[in-house]
C-alpha cells in the first residue's frame, strides 16, 4: 500500500482533490459527468441570517431558466466545495461559467484548519436541503469519512478502504490515509 504521511493539512487537502479529479477524469471519458472543484461556485437561495429559507437550486422546480441564469443566478450567495460531482443530477451555469446551481450528486468538503463551526454546520445544513445530494466530509487528522444523503446519514466509510457512493461510483483514496 502507498502510504501518505501529511506533512501539512493543506498538502492533504489537495492531494485528495487531486486523486478525485484524476478518479473522475476517467469517468468523463465513459459518460456524461460533470465535476468542480474549489473554482466552481455553487449558488443557493436564501440568507444564513434566515435558515428557513436556505436551499440549494432545484432545477426542475425553476419556471424560467434563462431568466434565473441571466438575472438571478449571479445576485444569489454561493459556497466553494473542495468537490462537487454532476452525474444524474441538472444543473446550469452562469454566462462566465463561474457559478453553477443545482442539487449536485456528490460534494465532498476536506476541512483545513480554517474552516470554522459555523462553516461547517452551515456547509452540511445547505448540502442537506436536497434528498438528491450525497454529501461527505473529511478531517484532516482523521481517516473516517462522515456521509450523508440529504438530511439522512449514512454509515461512515474510511479512507483505510476504497470509498463508494450510493449510486456506486468508487474512489480508491487510501494513498491518502494517515496511517499511525
Amino acid at each position: 500500500m502507498d502510504i501518505f504521511m501529511p506533512m501539512s493539512t493543506k498538502l492533504r487537502h489537495n492531494e485528495i482533490i487531486t486523486a478525485l479529479i484524476i478518479k473522475i477524469a476517467n469517468l468523463i471519458e465513459r459518460q456524461a459527468v460533470r465535476v468542480f472543484h474549489e473554482e466552481g461556485s455553487l449558488v443557493y437561495h436564501g440568507k444564513r441570517q434566515e435558515p428557513q429559507f436556505i436551499s440549494l437550486v432545484h432545477i426542475e422546480k425553476l419556471e424560467d431558466i434563462d431568466f434565473f441564469k441571466n438575472n438571478v443566478m449571479n445576485e444569489l450567495y454561493f459556497v466553494q466545495p473542495d468537490f462537487v460531482l454532476f452525474k444524474q443530477n441538472d444543473y446550469i451555469e452562469n454566462t462566465n461559467r463561474t457559478r453553477l446551481a443545482g442539487c449536485p450528486d456528490l460534494v465532498i468538503e476536506i476541512w483545513s484548519d480554517g474552516n470554522t463551526n459555523d462553516e461547517k454546520a452551515f456547509k452540511k445544513f445547505l448540502y442537506s436541503t436536497s434528498d438528491k445530494t450525497e454529501h461527505w466530509y473529511i478531517e484532516q487528522d482523521s481517516n473516517e469519512v462522515q456521509c450523508f444523503l440529504g438530511q439522512n446519514s449514512l454509515p461512515a466509510q474510511s479512507l483505510l478502504n476504497v470509498l463508494r457512493t450510493t449510486n456506486g461510483i468508487e474512489f480508491d483514496l487510501r494513498r491518502m490515509a494517515i496511517i499511525e
